[in-house]
């Protein structure tokens, strides 16, 4: 054989051997794009090998000689699996890399969305208040209303706003991307205790009991003023949406993410748990969430029905705020239909917070 016809043999052997590997890393990488990064160098290697061996068989060569040949070629193989794994490691940290730039510009995205919302929804509401200072004020002047009566009602309304805007300076923190939270071991059975006892003449007023459950001293690394907060709006929001007669209960308890745990799962001799999780569970007797409208609990400005609808005139942020608590804390928050022992409906509020 010519050496021009031991070329093109062995450019037709790698060729077809080439391909073929080429075929399956290009097959392998759409599943597993760093497995392939692997194989790549050594496909290489293979069709070279293929190759050089095909031509030197065809020329006539000794097995023992041929063999030799494809032994040195084959030598290469440890440099090109190197070469696979680095390729592999880049592959995998440009992956990651993308992969955190892209969910880093979609929750940029969603964080907009919520403020754009959010501006809507407070500009909107911010007009009751305003109005009733004004309409009040035009009363006084005209001689219509007493004015320790219109005072006290533009206190009131002041108030309101005043507490709007808390609300919206908070969520606004909480969104931004410099906020830090000021962790410390905390036990959040306490915090609860307090958001319960703050709680207590806003439900006494409106005819609601409030029962509270600690499982255990449940001891997480949290930021007692933020999940003080959270606590406080979702005690609100059922105080406020559960008739008189009824009921809101609070149960702390220790648990893994999504789960309150059960009584078994409560350390033995109740002590202190840390570097846990806590769950609090909120339950109220408002007599349920639209399924439909579940998904849209914890939008800013969002109030569903008008059962639902605050009568405190509020923005309709704390449940937001709430959301936010548990998205900085990396736990999270849920709601869920339930029905009551006295045969009524209401939702449970579930906050998870890992330690």
């Amino acid at each position: 054989m010519t050496p021009l016809a031991g070329v093109a043999l062995s450019a037709g052997v790698a060729a077809v051997v080439g391909l073929g590997g080429a075929a399956g890393v290009l097959a392998l990488g759409r599943r597993r794009p760093t497995a392939a990064a692997v194989l790549a160098p050594l496909v290489v290697v293979a069709s070279v090998a293929a190759g050089v061996y095909a031509s030197a068989r065809a020329m006539f060569l000794s097995e023992q000689d041929s063999t030799t040949v494809l032994w040195l070629l084959l030598a290469t193989v440890p440099v090109a699996l190197v070469i696979g794994l680095a390729l592999a490691l880049r592959t995998h940290r440009l992956a990651t890399e993308r992969a955190a730039a892209v969910a880093a510009r979609d929750r940029d995205r969603e964080v907009e969305e919520r403020r754009r919302e959010l501006v809507a929804w407070v500009s909107h509401d911010l007009r009751t208040p305003l109005a009733a200072v004004r309409a009040l004020t035009e009363a006084m002047e005209d001689g219509v209303t007493r004015p320790p009566d219109a005072a006290a009602g533009i206190l009131a309304e002041n108030r309101r706003m005043s507490e709007m805007v808390d609300d919206l300076l908070a969520l606004s923190r909480l969104q931004s991307t410099g906020f830090e939270l000021s962790r410390e071991p905390t036990d959040v059975g306490d915090l609860a205790s307090d958001a319960l006892a703050a709680m207590s003449p806003a439900a006494e007023a409106r005819g609601v009991r409030l029962t509270g459950e600690v499982a255990a001293p449940v001891i997480v690394a949290v930021d007692p003023r933020e999940v003080s907060r959270a606590l406080g709006n979702l005690l609100s929001n059922a105080v406020r949406h559960t008739p008189a007669g009824g009921t809101v209960c609070v149960r702390v308890a220790p648990g893994s993410a999504g789960s309150a745990g059960s009584a078994e799962d409560r350390p033995a001799g109740g002590g202190p748990v840390g570097a846990g999780t806590a769950v609090v569970q909120v339950t109220d007797g408002c007599g349920g969430i639209p399924d439909g409208d579940l998904p849209r609990v914890f939008e800013a400005g969002w109030r569903g029905t008008v059962a639902r609808t605050p009568g405190s005139g509020g923005a309709g942020i704390g449940l937001s705020i709430v959301r936010s608590v548990a998205e900085a804390h990396g736990g999270a928050v849920e709601v869920a239909n339930v029905a009551l022992p006295d045969g009524g409906h209401g939702c449970r509020f579930t906050l998870t917070l890992p330690g």
